[in-house]
């Protein structure tokens, strides 16, 4: 018969096997996270200081590298910290706390996507309209509810989960994961797997089917106008699609990783493809909107400009 006394500790397994270089991995993601808060705050502060700025688009950029700082602050210090310990054990409450903070971060970007996708289906689609379509009362609901609602699904979901008693206390993954606790469960998970994939449909599957129709009604647009007009589509637009497929390679990544057997699977790829979609877009999201939208550069270069004086 199974011990079902819950656990108050789960234990990290695969942190094993990166001991022997933990202080090279170490000092890398140090520095990795370090990029990831200044890249994103300057971003944050060029947005909000210059006025030419405070756009739409812009503002969902900020909302973005807000949402990589929320996302990095859940997952990078708990991981340096256990990259120099020998015991890779986290409390219960830290476990789904860590759980809510990167799967809401997950979430957020996606829906923050979103809206940044039919911020461009307005600009370029109904370009007539877009100053009394996206007024600053509508921006603002559609940043609360770009954070509201996964807010609201994650804090179910994890309250199911959280209920869930437990034959083990094992976790294949340098950090928690929703499924990776299920999976220890001493009862049957029915319920939970399927309110996850409820989740799973609303918060990924729609948003990005919506995105690819917002990016077919643009190319539909742009077929018929000049090479002119298309050259500052792409330039507006880039940027996003950019984000967005990252975005997309790193969380199927992650989502297809989570149904294979860790046993099935080398160690060192496991942890590789863990990391994606918590590190990659953070990193390369300022980089992107940074270098590739004229405003924002032109702004960044003379800020830079001015604390060299």
């Amino acid at each position: 018969m199974e011990n079902n006394t819950d656990p108050f500790y789960f234990k990290f397994t695969m942190f094993v096997n990166i001991r022997h270089y933990r202080f090279v991995v170490f000092t890398f993601c140090l520095l990795l996270y370090s990029f990831i808060v200044s890249a994103n705050l300057l971003m944050i502060l060029i947005i909000s200081q210059y006025r030419v700025l405070h756009k739409p688009m812009y503002i969902f950029i900020a909302l973005l590298c807000l949402n990589s700082l929320y996302g990095s602050a859940g997952f990078f210090p708990r991981f340096l910290m256990d990259l120099l310990s020998d015991a890779h054990l986290i409390s219960r409450p830290a476990c789904f706390t860590q759980i809510y903070v990167i799967y809401t971060y997950a979430c957020n970007e996606l829906t923050i996507l979103s809206i940044m996708a039919y911020d461009r289906y307005i600009a370029v689609c109904h370009p007539l309209h877009y100053n009394r379509k996206m007024t600053f009362k509508t921006v603002a609901l559609l940043s609360a509810l770009a954070w509201i609602f996964p807010a609201l699904f994650l804090i179910a979901i994890i309250s199911m989960s959280a209920r869930l008693p437990l034959c083990g206390n094992v976790i294949q993954k340098v950090f928690c994961a929703n499924w990776n606790v299920t999976k220890l469960s001493c009862v049957n998970t029915a319920v939970n797997n399927a309110f996850g994939l409820l989740l799973t449909v609303i918060t990924v599957f729609l948003p990005f089917c919506y995105v690819l129709y917002t990016y077919l009604r643009i190319v539909l647009v742009c077929w018929k106008k000049s090479a002119e007009f298309k050259g500052k589509v792409l330039q507006s637009c880039l940027p996003h699609m950019v984000s967005f497929i990252i975005y997309s390679i790193t969380g199927f990544c992650d989502i297809a990783l989570s149904r294979y057997d860790p046993d099935d699977i080398n160690p060192f790829v496991i942890v590789v493809l863990s990391l994606e979609f918590v590190v990659i877009p953070p990193v390369l999201n300022p980089v992107v909107y940074g270098l590739k939208l004229p405003d924002i550069r032109r702004h960044i270069s003379g800020l830079l400009s001015w604390y060299k004086r």
